[in-house]
């Protein structure tokens, strides 16, 4: 893989990984648990799973672009996006936890 392909996993790689996951935790809260307006649930599980699949893909291309050689500043950076992704999982499946303690 050149270089020029590793750049281009990253830079389409980790908006679609993080962006969706970023928007998992206010989709589930606001419009699935606790519904804000009338038809939230709808809206909601109609968002998850495109969600869901375009996540998968960033993960996917970010986790390809971090392993391939020679070693260079695309794969730190993918590195480092994927670092970013396991936070944001983990703080939202803490709060999610906590969510269902409390219910």
């Amino acid at each position: 893989m050149t270089a020029k392909e590793r750049e281009h996993e990253f830079l389409v790689g980790a908006p679609l990984a993080i962006v969706p996951a970023l928007v998992f935790l206010p989709t589930v809260m606001f419009l699935i648990v606790f519904p804000q307006f009338a038809h939230g649930r709808v809206i909601g599980l109609i968002i998850l799973p495109p969600c869901a699949m375009v996540s998968s893909i960033g993960l996917w291309k970010l986790a390809f672009g971090a392993v391939q050689k020679p070693w260079g500043l695309f794969n730190v950076l993918s590195f480092g996006a994927l670092l970013v992704l396991l936070v944001i999982a983990g703080y939202t499946g803490l709060f999610l936890a906590l969510v269902t303690l409390r219910i």
